[in-house]
């Protein structure tokens, strides 16, 4: 019988380390590259041999080692990036070095002394993700350190690694990663909070910023551990975007209905967590508060925030009714409240898309808030929340102008600021979109640069993607604009505008039925979006586009009703009346595009728009959309 090779596997929780812009070091000085790295490496070698891992390979600048525990993986990982700060600080800049860790726990092949396998390579992948300083883990890891640990996470969603089939969950430790871990008898950490949604020992005062309605999350926000009965803090010091989301109430009269109520809140805490600045009081603590008719403003004095999200479900049979409102811990009054009434039929799904509405509301209503109080120090958050503020406000020319000169003062305030970079590349490349820039070129090219300096800082912010996407778009590059916003949503679920600004690209680019479902999700996530009569007028034009004349027409109706003033809808409605043999109505659509806009004063002009230009949609327009306008009455020159 022939020998049958066994091979030898084992779960390990892999550790990996590179130096971050390591070939650029090298290339500016060989030898003190080196002789800086052994010191460096004696850092590493000592705190992975102290939590009982095991380096098994080792080049260039790269270190990988395996423990046989996820929580002493991450725990020498923290230990190890505290260790590297506190030596930086004792070197001057250009000899410090800042590592980049990832961490995996899955199966390995066992080859001697050394492993292999997909689990070393997500590791390898993962330390990719990480930030300069920072550590990013596997949702197998996340899973497996439960409460064990007191750190925070943000979800980075799922990422699409090299040579690995599959998506990999992935999450980034955030907090300062100096700050010394507490310990309990023995080597294990106090347990603060459950899933991840835990945090350092203290509120603190974040510097950056929640979204509005163009923009969204980035991935520096923290959950934080209270006590309820820690002495009253005065509201005005209070951190900004400070926030508790208290259980909400289940009113249906089967007590069994309590874990929806339950999950509701708990997807809301870690939404509300990834809202950019954000300061999120953990779930344990806000569940101390459960069955409790507790007012808003105690609970302010008491945990120390400044906003209270608080609501109810009530389930019967297959209809389910949710009810959130937002309150102001200082006054007591409402900021924002919705209600949402849905069928039940399937829970999950229901429970993701609540969640994802709310959060995505909250996101405008608290930044809105913040910008609203005043300062006699403005410091670049006061700028950023004043632009942004100001960018909720109906588009002009003076609007973007003041925005712009905002996001410029928090610039000024602090030039290393990836937010402030963010937001005002956002406000330059909306001021070209919108029609408003007196230069164009310029504004777009500045944008451009400013973005790639918030990337460079911050490569997994959903919101640099997003801005990124912007610039591209707005230079007629569609599908190098498409990976970008598919990052943006890749970690965030929450983003309308990304959703429908994907679905417009992938229009443009020719794929004209794939479109409408990132307009259906843009829609569902925001109904009340500023933008969306164009995003009701899109899915027209699209409908139209694929001859269904019938669902286009209602839908640019809708779009009218919301804004009377787009031109585009009102010739793609005279060109569906047409079609339909209403000709009256397709004069009366066509009579008000051409009051709106000289582009519809004849077909030539309209037939010369960029988006004709592309094969696919000037097909189905020579279909539909022109011989619709020429039964309106457009003239062809």
């Amino acid at each position: 019988m022939a020998d049958v090779q066994v091979v030898e596997r084992k779960l390990a929780a892999i550790f990996a380390a590179d130096v971050a812009e390591y070939s650029r070091l090298m290339g500016l000085d060989e030898v003190g590259t080196l002789r800086r790295l052994q010191a460096y490496r004696v850092i590493l070698d000592q705190l992975i041999a102290a939590h009982r891992g095991r380096i098994f390979n080792t080049a260039g600048d790269s270190v990988v080692a395996d423990f046989a525990s996820a929580v002493d993986a991450v725990e020498c990982a923290v230990a190890v990036q505290q260790a590297i700060e506190k030596e930086n600080e004792n070197r001057p800049a250009g000899e410090q070095m800042r590592f980049r860790i990832g961490i995996h726990l899955g199966d390995v092949i066992v080859d001697g002394d050394n492993l292999f396998g997909d689990g070393v390579n997500i590791a390898a992948r993962l330390q990719a993700l990480a930030e300069p300083g920072g550590i990013c883990l596997s949702g197998a890891v996340r899973d497996q350190i439960g409460s064990r640990l007191p750190i925070g996470l943000t979800a980075l969603g799922e990422q699409r690694v090299k040579n690995i089939a599959a998506p990999v969950r992935a999450f980034r430790i955030h907090g300062a990663p100096g700050r010394e871990l507490p310990r309990t008898a023995g080597r294990r950490r106090r347990v603060i909070a459950r899933g991840g949604l835990v945090a350092i020992a203290v509120l603190a005062l974040l510097i950056a910023a929640g979204a509005v309605w163009r923009l969204w999350p980035g991935q520096r926000s923290e959950t934080h551990p209270a006590s309820a009965t820690v002495s009253a803090t005065q509201p005005n010091t209070a951190p900004r975007l400070s926030i508790v989301v208290l259980p909400f109430t289940n009113l249906s009269n089967d007590p069994q209905q309590e874990y929806f109520a339950d999950g509701i809140t708990e997807d809301l805490t870690t939404d509300v967590a990834r809202i950019q600045g954000s300061t999120v009081i953990a779930r344990n603590t806000a569940f101390t508060y459960k069955g409790k008719a507790v007012d808003a403003r105690q609970i302010g004095r008491e945990l120390g925030v400044r906003y209270v999200l608080e609501g109810s479900v009530q389930r019967a049979g297959n209809q389910v009714r949710i009810n959130a409102q937002l309150v102001n811990t200082e006054t007591g009054a409402q900021i924002w409240g919705d209600r949402f009434d849905r069928n039940a039929a399937d829970l999950f799904a229901l429970q993701n898309e609540i969640t994802a509405r709310i959060a995505r509301a909250l996101q405008s209503q608290l930044a809105i808030a913040e910008a609203r109080r005043p300062t006699d120090h403005p410091d670049a958050l006061d700028f950023i929340l004043r632009g942004r503020a100001v960018l909720t406000q109906p588009i002009s020319k003076e609007n973007s102008k003041e925005a712009v000169k905002l996001f410029e003062a928090a610039l000024a305030v602090d030039p290393q600021s990836a937010d402030a970079a963010t937001w005002l590349a956002a406000a330059l490349a909306f001021r070209v979109t919108d029609e408003l820039s007196d230069s164009p070129d310029e504004d777009l090219h500045r944008a451009e640069k400013l973005v790639a300096q918030a990337l460079a800082t911050s490569p997994n912010s959903a919101l640099a993607h997003y801005v990124k996407g912007q610039v591209l778009f707005a230079q007629s590059r569609c599908g190098e604009a498409i990976p970008e916003y598919e990052q943006a949503i890749s970690l965030d679920r929450s983003r309308a505008p990304a959703y429908a600004r994907l679905g417009w690209c992938k229009f443009l680019t020719g794929a004209v039925d794939q479109a409408i479902p990132y307009f259906e999700q843009a829609i569902h996530l925001s109904p009340h979006e500023r933008a969306i009569a164009s995003w009701y007028g899109r899915m027209g034009v699209i409908y139209l586009l694929q001859s269904r004349t019938d669902e286009a027409i209602g839908w640019l109706e809708r779009a009218n009703s919301e804004n009377a003033g787009l031109a585009f809808v009102h010739a793609y409605l005279a060109a569906g009346y047409a079609l339909k043999g209403e000709t009256e109505r397709a004069r009366s659509e066509l009579a008000e595009a051409q009051k709106l806009s000289n582009l519809y004063s004849s077909l030539a002009r309209v037939q010369k728009y960029a988006w004709y230009d592309n094969p696919q949609i000037r097909a189905r327009a020579e279909a539909t959309y022109f011989p619709g306008l020429r039964r309106a009455g457009m003239s062809e020159e």
